[in-house]
């Protein structure tokens, strides 16, 4: 990615930041589309967990896929009950 601003240039963690920062708003806006519950995101999954439905959805190139048929079910071990 190409940029214009100074930051970028002077601070090479700048768009690491920025993207974290991103990443935290769209968590807190997404919730579980069966329960409408939170979700955690396990970064070496690459999986959005809802603990409430017992699922885990899968992030493809950075696009989470929200739909019930492509998620994973959770065991009651990864669930640590």
């Amino acid at each position: 990615m190409i940029c214009c601003c100074r930051c970028c240039q002077t601070d090479p963690t700048f768009l690491d930041e920025l993207k974290l920062k991103m990443d935290t708003k769209l968590l807190e806006l997404l919730v579980c589309p069966v329960t409408k519950g939170p979700l955690d995101y396990d970064r070496d999954r690459q999986e959005l967990i809802s603990r409430s439905a017992r699922l885990a959805y899968p992030v493809r190139d950075g696009m989470p896929v929200m739909l019930e048929s492509e998620a994973r079910t959770l065991t009651d071990e990864e669930l640590g009950l």
